[in-house]
């Protein structure tokens, strides 16, 4: 079985990871009413999906 020959240094494993941040969540406008919201999926404001209204006007309870 293989053995490494020498340890990997801190600063070369951590530049192996310099590609592991989160990038920046892609926030685009609703086509039906401007609302800022994710890309694929359902518009928190209007409940519209694409051009379809999928969801009802969301109403309170109570």
């Amino acid at each position: 079985m293989a053995v490494p020959r020498s340890r990997h240094s801190n600063a070369r494993k951590n530049s192996k990871r310099s590609h592991h941040a989160k990038k920046p969540r892609g926030i685009v406008k609703c086509s039906s009413c401007e609302a800022p919201c994710l890309p694929h999926t359902i518009c928190q404001a209007c409940g519209s999906y694409g051009q379809r209204v999928v969801l009802g006007h969301l109403q309170p309870q109570g």
